[in-house]
């Protein structure tokens, strides 16, 4: 049964096959509000990339940034343009595997393919340097049979390496912020996560110019 601690309300269980249904009533409760901040919270861990990686003309701050630009310029859907601007976002907590964290972050209200692409951009991006650092540029070819080989590619060779030019014309975050919130806004492991590809082929341009 439902606790009192504190001047709030608490679940009563100490380990969680002893808890009630009106224990985890009250913990879905007490969670729709910090679940419906989720996209602030990204936002917000967003900003830790201005101190990774440093040494290029522009931080991965602003090369996120410059990537979901390069998307929306180039008229993918939001959901493109948002997975472009949260695909470098595990570099402070995971840099040497980022893309699997920043797909995970992702993966509840993302189509599969989406998800894999970001999953797997650190593979495709190898294509355009791995040779100046003693690996082969070419693994990304054991994936040429998926389905999301060709939108990764295009991810990767339009959007994701060309994003460290520090002219490029690049909207500040308030420009992608609506995005990130109706991105988030979405029912988890709902119709998006189950779909293979993008449910609103819409160009995230066009909807923006129509709002």
């Amino acid at each position: 049964m439902v606790e009192m601690y504190r001047g709030r309300k608490i679940a009563s269980y100490t380990r969680m096959d002893e808890g009630t249904k009106e224990d985890y009533d009250l913990l879905y409760e007490q969670a729709a509000p910090f679940k419906a901040k989720t996209a602030d919270r990204v936002l917000e861990q967003l900003k830790a990339l201005h101190h990774t990686f440093p040494g290029m003309k522009v931080d991965r701050y602003e090369h996120s940034l410059q990537t979901a630009q390069r998307a929306y310029d180039a008229g993918e859907c939001e959901e493109i343009v948002v997975a472009a601007l949260l695909h470098d976002i595990g570099d402070s907590m995971a840099p040497d595997n980022h893309g699997s964290m920043a797909a995970e972050m992702i993966k509840p209200y993302v189509s599969k393919n989406v998800h894999w692409m970001i999953k797997h951009h650190q593979i495709f991006q190898g294509y355009y340097f791995w040779d100046k650092v003693g690996k082969d540029p070419n693994t990304r070819d054991q994936f040429r049979d998926h389905p999301a080989f060709e939108m990764s590619e295009r991810f990767c060779g339009e959007y994701d390496q060309t994003a460290f030019d520090p002219e490029y014309p690049t909207a500040a975050i308030e420009f992608f912020e609506p995005m990130v919130h109706r991105f988030y806004a979405r029912e988890p492991w709902g119709a998006h996560s189950e779909s293979e590809w993008p449910l609103d082929s819409t160009p995230a341009n066009q909807k923006a110019a129509a709002e």
